[in-house]
């Protein structure tokens, strides 16, 4: 018996100029099971979507395509040609060109959706999204194969709206992807642990200075190597991070309990009164006491 082998299911949806102020579009969305040997990919598609694997394409679009069963190849102008393999998701540019296609030996199950957008480009523009980095490892996750399922669904519903709700899906796949790539690149070697290792220190010791050179030494681990993954796991260097757990303590203390800001100042154990006073403003934009009327 053969699973997950549900039909070809896609849709090219309408865009109207009032969608296209919300700042991000959906254009085509889709499911298609490609079994071993068979010819890829369906002529059932537009000309302008359909291409030749052996001579590639460009679209004028993003495009997120996910594949949940078995294995295939993909290279573009910035990469070279690599296996695919389910799990992972390739992510498509507007203006670059690329190929891509299932091995005959496998096939593989394929969802997609194509979108555009200036809030899409921004997105690329500041980094979170790369040509150089287009594959990304996910694993087999049943929530990215709900939230295609969702958006297949919602297209064909195709009610008030439809295109915003799309555009609130986009997002949601953006960034579980962006959040389990990166988490999965830290679990070589238990990095993500020892990094929350360093995390529940800093948390534990809110209350007292700490040397994060000396976490890094009580971890086993360089300073160097500490500040970088740190950095690249939690998006602060080690000691910025906890200042930043200090500081949302700080609010806390000053929204839900009566303790002076000077008590606030000494439990947080910043050196003194004026320097957590002159630390919060810059932090925050006000003072501790406007704050605490605030909330």
């Amino acid at each position: 018996m053969r699973y997950n082998d549900f039909g070809i299911d896609f849709k090219y949806l309408l865009v109207n100029d009032r969608d296209r102020t919300f700042g991000l579009t959906v254009n085509t969305l889709g499911f298609q099971p490609i079994p071993a040997h068979a010819f890829y990919p369906s002529t059932e598609h537009p000309a302008n979507y359909y291409f030749n694997p052996r001579s590639g394409r460009v679209l004028s679009e993003y495009q997120i395509l996910y594949i949940s069963k078995g294995q295939g190849e993909y290279s573009s102008h910035t990469v070279k040609k690599r296996i695919v393999k389910k799990g992972e998701i390739i992510l498509l540019f507007p203006g670059q060109w690329h190929t891509y296609s299932p091995s005959l030996e496998t096939g593989w199950n394929e969802y997609y959706i194509g979108f555009e957008g200036n809030i899409v480009d921004l997105i690329f523009k500041n980094g979170f999204i790369s040509t150089e980095n287009p594959v990304l490892d996910i694993g087999v996750n049943e929530e990215i194969v709900n939230l295609f399922s969702m958006a297949i669904q919602v297209a064909k519903e195709d009610k008030k709206s439809t295109q915003q709700f799309l555009a609130g899906i986009v997002f949601h796949l953006i960034g579980m992807m962006l959040s389990i790539s990166q988490s999965k690149n830290f679990e070589v070697n238990n990095q993500d642990q020892i990094l929350e290792r360093a995390k529940i220190i800093m948390l534990e010791n809110i209350h007292r200075h700490i040397d994060v050179e000396e976490i890094a030494k009580k971890l086993g681990k360089s300073y160097s190597w500490f500040r970088k993954s740190f950095r690249e796991y939690t998006g602060y260097p080690p000691a910025q991070y906890f200042q930043e757990l200090k500081l949302r303590r700080a609010k806390e203390l000053l929204a839900e309990t009566t303790k002076t800001i000077k008590e606030i100042a000494f439990e947080l154990d910043f050196s003194s009164y004026e320097y957590f006073f002159s630390f919060f403003r810059k932090k925050v934009g006000i003072t501790p006491q406007k704050y605490r009327d605030q909330f």
